[in-house]
């Protein structure tokens, strides 16, 4: 879904969606990635984007090379799905908020089960806008479902003034 709003004199953009199942093949994973490549790529860059998703995929706290999208504060191990999420984040320009500032594990776990406590929810940015980011985190005690926690992010968005 992309939602665009006019705030202050800017144009943002907001996409929300859910990715496919990591058991799932290729197959049914790439029309969900070719609708979000063409979503992004058509967005002019003047305009703010926004996208907070349900990845289903683990980027880690280790940079390893991708300290131009990640900051090193994300949780966990990264998977081959995290791979291929900061790959898209890097082609695209965008950073990872939620791997931007330092936070409990209770602000970074975005799911929790009795199995299993992971972060795998993300809100990107375009790299040129992170400065409107002030933080992103968990709400701990807010269950978007009954695994997945809140995500935030606090934006600072400084009104154009008007001639």
């Amino acid at each position: 879904m992309t939602i665009k709003v006019v705030v202050g004199g800017f144009i943002l953009h907001i996409i929300s969606a859910y990715a496919p199942q990591v058991g799932l093949g290729e197959e049914e994973k790439r029309p969900f990635w070719a609708d979000l490549d063409e979503m992004i790529g058509g967005l002019p860059p003047t305009e703010k984007l926004f996208i907070g998703e349900d990845f289903n995929r683990h980027i880690g706290s280790i940079l390893g090379g991708y300290d131009d999208v990640h900051r090193g504060c994300g949780f966990g191990e990264r998977n081959g799905g995290g791979v291929a999420l900061l790959d898209f984040a890097k082609a695209f320009g965008l950073v990872v908020a939620n791997s931007s500032f330092p936070k409990k594990e209770e602000h970074l776990v975005t799911f929790r089960s009795l199995m299993a406590k992971t972060q795998i929810d993300f809100l990107l940015l375009r790299k040129d806008d992170k400065g409107l980011c002030k933080d992103c985190k968990v709400i701990p005690s807010e269950n978007l479902t009954t695994q997945h926690k809140l995500l935030v992010m606090d934006l600072e968005i400084k009104m154009r003034k008007r001639n």
